[in-house]
């Protein structure tokens, strides 16, 4: 990691866990932004993403937090992974909209972090706030050298 700054870190971790994370990309989640500690993610919800009441099903609306979570909490070229995630749903995502999840890093020390997530619809409601306790593994997301 010597040389390199912390933002061509952060992008090299994006680029690696983007080609790794066959979930994110079969969803359609589209990576919009991705720096230390932070990442932007978003997703439109389609007619096989409602639930019995015409609404997003919860899990998808976690499954972009979480996804968002991930790419912020490995930013740093560490591998994480998620330890223990919580999400309260605000308001129901309505289907055609575009869901955006912006996650900041709140806390990082040794091996833990704590990261957490809005998702907020074309209007700046927010649909739900998530917390992600994130717990490093072994592993690189950069390159040698």
């Amino acid at each position: 990691m010597a040389g390199r700054s912390k933002d061509e870190i952060a992008r090299i971790s994006a680029e690696t866990m983007w080609a790794e994370d066959n979930a994110t990309r079969a969803l359609g989640i589209e990576r919009i932004a991705v720096g230390p500690g932070s990442a932007t993610m978003a997703m439109t919800i389609q007619p096989h993403m409602t639930n019995g009441h015409g609404m997003c099903h919860g899990g998808y609306i976690f499954l972009l937090a979480d996804s968002a979570f991930a790419f912020a909490c490995n930013s740093h070229g560490q591998r994480h992974v998620a330890q223990h995630c919580m999400v309260t749903f605000l308001a129901p995502g309505k289907l055609g909209s575009r869901l955006v999840a912006e996650a900041y890093e709140r806390q990082r020390a040794e091996r833990s972090g704590i990261t957490d997530v809005t998702v907020r619809d074309a209007d700046g409601t927010v649909i739900a706030e998530f917390r992600g306790h994130s717990r490093s593994i072994p592993g690189s997301l950069l390159p040698e050298g």
